[in-house]
């Protein structure tokens, strides 16, 4: 590794700014970058994936914690302070142009990647859902470390009859250990965001027997989509929902936010039995 610029001085010479569109906010101090690196753990030989690394100062942490980084950048401004990034770690990063949301990720980052990114605030749960989806599992990935605004990183790791807890949190903790790593002061980045952040950590555990994530995710989306309303109101759209409820002994005038993680994985496991 050759020295690199504080990143402020990078910034200024590049003429680089947050771009509001592009939900950016930039996260300069170093100590605090090294301690998201190491939340996953050790990284020395493993392979990181990076959405949105900006000017590069999360990039620049990993590849010191010793991991091979591809990041994906749609922002073109970015791209040549990233490129000195590269230059310093020689070989260690790969930049890729373009929108996360069109990539085959598992190709271009590698099976078993470590996903580790400050995401942009306007497609981080997006991104999340997509990551947490799909029928396959264990998924391509070994981990996610992801920072989100505080308010959404809460709702990944909620628990039942708490403000927070909803779909998200369900989606998250049915075949993941989800939790809370760190929060981060709004006053950290450039510009500093409205909110507060944090970080998450999820790892992939193995996931529950006969039952499919398509019929989970409508599950959830028909139960939290009115939150308000009682199991048997918001559901009864669904086919085989209520007899599901009634098999199981779930009260069926209870609303969504009671229930646990594992008994809506029941309710969807005898969904998809019927079907």
């Amino acid at each position: 590794m050759s020295a690199l610029p504080p990143l402020r001085e990078v910034i200024s010479r590049h003429g680089l700014s947050a771009s509001k569109a592009l939900g950016q906010n930039f996260l300069l101090d170093e100590q605090l970058l090294d301690r998201i690196a190491r939340v996953p753990g050790l990284l020395e030989g493993q392979r990181a994936y990076e959405v949105g690394p900006g000017p590069g100062g999360l990039t620049r942490a990993l590849l010191r914690a010793g991991a091979t980084v591809t990041a994906v950048e749609r922002d073109r401004r970015c791209l040549p302070a990233l490129a000195e990034v590269r230059e310093a770690f020689d070989g260690k990063l790969i930049v890729i142009e373009g929108d996360a949301l069109d990539l085959d990720e598992a190709e271009v980052a590698g099976a078993g990647a470590h996903i580790v990114s400050n995401l942009p605030y306007n497609v981080g749960t997006a991104l999340l859902v997509r990551w947490l989806g799909g029928e396959a599992w264990p998924p391509w990935w070994a981990s996610l470390t992801l920072m989100f605004q505080q308010e959404v990183a809460e709702r990944i790791v909620a628990r039942p009859d708490t403000p927070a807890y909803g779909r998200l949190a369900i989606l998250a903790q049915w075949r993941c250990d989800a939790r809370l790593a760190m929060k981060v002061h709004r006053s950290a980045f450039v510009p500093p965001p409205k909110v507060m952040s944090a970080v998450v950590h999820l790892v992939p555990k193995e996931a529950p027997s006969g039952v499919s994530a398509a019929t989970l995710e409508k599950l959830t989306a028909a139960a939290f989509g009115q939150r308000r309303k009682m199991l048997r109101r918001s559901v009864q759209s669904l086919p085989g929902a209520l007899q599901a409820l009634e098999r199981l002994g779930i009260n069926p005038e209870r609303r969504a936010e009671t229930l646990s993680v594992d008994e809506f994985v029941a309710i969807a496991r005898a969904m998809y039995v019927r079907a």
